[in-house]
């Protein structure tokens, strides 16, 4: 029998949906969130692990050699430690692409926010401003519509795909950079970086978090974005450099921008993005439908099944 211990849990599962399958395997353990100093103490005796953002160093292995697997409850896997895994035999997955029908969903929620402000719209209402109104019609902000706008994406995995669609279902021309030109079941160009930003009406990134994509955007690339262009990440964000991107917004340069990620989880109080007019922030829940959550939690028991039967499945090291 197994003993398992899942580190973080509550935040793809607070309460929702069940960890029960695990139990066939063993005893399981899980605990909402685990602060550095109880991670060793923790899982010292467990052989299968579960973590979403609590880390797994090459240290946190050597304490605890009874460890011989690490499960991601996410795609990203940045927290653990996979050179000394390998180094040590455990086994790491992850979660692929449970999350991309909801995060290009998302993606355009926020777009249509910074271009319709409903929220806002509806606070007044609720607040006595349309009943007040001599008119049967009236707006606070303008209102932007979507067809035959540029939209351009940066990274063109599963997600960007997906967003593109949404994209060109809105009636905007598809740009994209990538590493490679990619066949797509809709119009979109494959272009270089600069030539994307100098296009685009919007710009929406889904690349992933590397050392040449980290601070992508920044105040060099946001000078050749067009004035009054919108920014949309739902990636990563390190992506953006948060100080340049505030200046653009005070400064005109950019329209909008729309963020469920920042460089620091949770948001720092010193944010330079917080209170900044024509910024929108969600506290990273793009990939967090309850649908999309299910499928998540699917896969890592599934893995850990697997696993459990001596096969690779999602396996990263």
């Amino acid at each position: 029998m197994h003993k398992i211990v899942v580190l973080d849990g509550y935040v793809l599962n607070p309460g929702d949906l069940s960890w029960a399958p695990l139990e066939t395997l063993g005893s399981v353990t899980v605990y909402d969130r685990t602060p550095a100093e109880l991670i060793v103490q923790r899982i010292a005796d467990a052989d299968i692990v579960l973590t979403n953002k609590t880390p797994i160093t090459r240290q946190t292995l050597l304490d605890c050699p009874s460890v011989r697997y690490v499960g991601a409850l996410a795609t990203g896997y940045n927290t653990i430690d996979t050179a000394a895994a390998k180094e040590l035999g455990v086994a790491v997955t992850n979660v692929p692409a449970y999350s991309t029908k909801a995060v290009a969903q998302f993606t355009m929620a926020l777009l249509l926010e910074v271009c319709h402000h409903v929220g806002e719209h509806s606070r007044g209402v609720m607040a006595g401003d349309w009943v007040k109104s001599a008119d049967f019609s009236y707006w606070n902000y303008p209102q932007t519509e979507l067809d035959g706008k540029t939209f351009g994406i940066i990274g063109m995995g599963q997600i960007g795909q997906a967003t593109g669609k949404l994209a060109d279902a809105f009636g905007m021309k598809v740009l994209y950079n990538a590493h490679s030109p990619k066949e797509l079941p809709y119009p979109a160009e494959f272009c270089p970086l600069d030539e994307l930003l100098a296009r685009a009406d919007i710009v929406s990134l889904h690349c992933p978090l590397t050392s040449e994509t980290n601070g992508i955007i920044n105040r060099q690339s946001i000078s050749r974005m067009k004035k009054g262009a919108i920014l949309l990440n739902t990636a990563r964000g390190p992506l953006v450099d948060e100080q340049a991107v505030a200046d653009a917004l005070r400064d005109g340069k950019l329209a909008g921008f729309a963020a469920d990620v920042v460089s620091r989880e949770p948001m720092a109080a010193d944010s330079p993005l917080l209170g900044l007019p024509g910024c929108i922030l969600t506290p990273h829940i793009a990939w967090a439908s309850h649908a999309a959550r299910g499928r998540l939690m699917d896969v890592a028991i599934g893995n850990v099944f697997a696993f459990c039967d001596g096969k690779r499945q999602n396996r990263v090291e």
